[in-house]
């Protein structure tokens, strides 16, 4: 096969991996992703440089990245885009890469790249700073934050007694009209994948089905699912865990909370990571970056301003949400989570999408 057709199928199934980008809240008014590359900075020889590509948005990881910069000295030239844009960049650069780290928001593009052999292996020392369930099985990536499913719920309308251990549950016709998903949603689709991986094919239409069934709301993302369970206008909602945060740090009576299932894919934990490019020249300083990342202080960082899990071990997380030591969450190799083409395939057989 042509190198060009190559990077055409492995471009198509990148993009499904974020068909719609998944991003956290933060306290600014935007979330979009620049695509731009940042200009260069003007440095001298004796000050290292080390070039990033992140999928993570410029608001998100700006200003922490540009605390690295200050306490350690190392000039970070950051070209910011779509996560499934710079993957691909950095497979038609080739060995021409500059890249030196890649910042994904989503673990299956990580793996898409570490099934190209465009990763290096971390050091172990620096893989042991993150619990193994969210690392590369082949040590190739890392997790720096985590996503955890969640199904949130209206307090005023649902009791903690109601709710299912399993995503299966919200099969039952009393959750009729009641449930909101956003089926074009990227960390739902995620959600998808994982069912299929933990499931099977067979097992995952039918929750699918289902659900359809049961005759769901759509909603165009995650926060209007928050906002329609705060109005009373549905039950339930399949969403991420960060979303909420956001309403009740603005208002700690927002009637709504977070319900985990036991186990299955209503539980997972996704992660947005880094994994060092094949065509770095200085492993060591990309690894810098990696536990520089994963400090107290940048840990906390991401705690408190996008809401999503830190994955240290010993960081604590913001607001009201359990522990992530605490979550039921399924065994699921987050390597396969790429695979969004079969799931968008899977969608649109069911008329989801």
């Amino acid at each position: 096969m042509a190198n060009n057709s190559k990077f055409a199928i492995i471009g198509a199934v990148i993009a499904a991996i974020i068909v719609v980008g998944v991003v956290a809240f933060v306290s600014v008014p935007t979330n979009t992703v620049s695509e731009e590359t940042s200009a260069p900075n003007m440095v001298s020889e004796e000050t290292p440089v080390l070039t990033i590509y992140s999928g993570r948005a410029e608001t998100l990881v700006g200003p922490i990245i540009e605390k690295f910069e200050q306490e350690t000295g190392i000039d970070a030239q950051v070209r910011y885009g779509s996560t499934a844009e710079l993957a691909l960049a950095i497979l038609e650069e080739g060995q021409n890469s500059p890249a030196d780290i890649y910042f994904a928001q989503d673990a299956g593009a990580l793996g898409a790249l570490s099934k190209e052999d465009r990763l290096l292996k971390i050091s172990p020392s620096v893989l042991s700073l993150v619990d193994s369930d969210f690392n590369s099985l082949d040590g190739e990536w890392i997790g720096i934050t985590g996503r955890a499913r969640v199904v949130d719920y209206n307090t005023d309308l649902v009791s903690p007694s109601e709710l299912p251990d399993s995503i299966w549950g919200f099969l039952e016709p009393k959750w009729k009209g009641k449930i909101g998903w956003s089926p074009q949603n990227g960390s739902f689709q995620s959600f998808v994948t994982a069912l299929r991986v933990l499931e099977g094919e067979d097992r995952a239409r039918q929750w699918l089905e289902g659900i359809m069934a049961n005759e769901p709301v759509v909603y165009s993302g995650n926060t209007p699912i928050v906002e329609a369970l705060g109005r009373g206008e549905i039950h339930v909602g399949f969403v991420n865990n960060y979303y909420l945060q956001k309403f009740t740090s603005q208002n700690p009576s927002y009637p709504v909370a977070h319900h985990y299932t036991k186990a299955d894919a209503g539980s997972m934990i996704n992660v947005a990571g880094v994994g060092i490019v094949d065509t770095t020249s200085d492993k060591a300083l990309a690894e810098r970056f990696i536990q520089y990342m994963l400090s107290d202080s940048a840990q906390t960082y991401y705690a408190t301003s996008t809401y999503e899990y830190p994955l240290t071990k010993n960081a604590q997380v913001a607001g009201s949400q359990i522990p992530i030591g605490q979550i039921d969450h399924p065994k699921v190799d987050l390597n396969k989570l790429d695979d969004l083409e079969g799931t968008l395939t899977l969608l649109k057989d069911i008329r989801a999408l």
